[in-house]
């Protein structure tokens, strides 16, 4: 079976850039670093990839929810806008991935092969964990006040959605789009705010810039404990 997603990282500012302004990326010890001398911190780091889940992730030990994944650079241009990698996932899965950098946004586009003749169980993933503390000037304990979803009330701050703090890992907050189960959410806090589209973002700690990222088939979207924000892919099995 072949399942292809596609996810966008937007960086949109008030500066008007040129083509020799254009983003570039690189990748070393799955860190993707996004570089722009206009950026806020000059850089975005992403740890990419970070991990495969099974159902079932709510209540269960992460150990029990993660399949284990290797990746391997493949090419990169020399004008550092475009890397091509392979992901081997246990027990038989290959996932092809690209990243392209353009002026004011980084595309991906995964695709994803179960090269066995059994079905596996996977059921979402999380490729792109942002890391925003420079972008936002913030911490772990503040960044929910420049950070933002939308839900049927609009644009909406994360620090004004209906949070909650029971789960199996304390940290962080879930927000599950209508039509996700909740016992394969992640194990994380669960908000009662279910966003309205696959989109979350912040703005920089100057209000110049806004980052954003969605994908094409949401499974979360997640404030994490790294100052760092998530839109996750859902995959639904190979």
């Amino acid at each position: 079976m072949l399942m292809k997603s596609i996810f966008f990282l937007l960086l949109s500012g008030s500066l008007s850039l040129s083509a020799a302004d254009a983003l570039k990326i690189s990748w070393t010890n799955n860190l993707l670093t996004i570089a722009g001398s206009h950026l806020p911190g000059g850089k975005v780091d992403v740890w990419y990839l970070e991990a495969f889940c099974r159902k079932g992730s709510r209540d269960q030990d992460w150990k029990q929810t993660v399949w284990p994944h290797q990746t391997t650079l493949i090419s990169a241009t020399p004008g550092r806008d475009r890397l091509q990698f392979e992901t081997r996932i246990k027990p038989q899965v290959e996932m092809r991935h690209e990243v392209v950098a353009r002026e004011d946004e980084v595309e991906i586009q995964f695709a994803l092969r179960n090269k066995s003749d059994q079905a596996v169980d996977l059921e979402w993933f999380q490729p792109a964990c942002i890391r925003v503390q420079d972008f936002t000037g913030c911490q772990q304990s503040n960044y929910t006040t420049r950070s933002f979803i939308y839900t049927p009330r609009g644009l909406t701050l994360l620090q004004d959605t209906r949070r909650t703090e029971e789960a199996l890992y304390r940290g962080g907050q879930v927000y599950l789009p209508p039509g996700i189960e909740s016992r394969d959410a992640n194990p994380r806090p669960l908000s009662h705010d279910h966003p309205s589209n696959g989109l979350i973002g912040c703005f920089s700690r100057d209000d110049r810039w806004l980052l954003a990222t969605a994908s094409d088939q949401t499974h979360e979207l997640f404030e994490g404990v790294y100052v760092c924000l998530h839109s996750d892919p859902h995959v639904g099995g190979l």
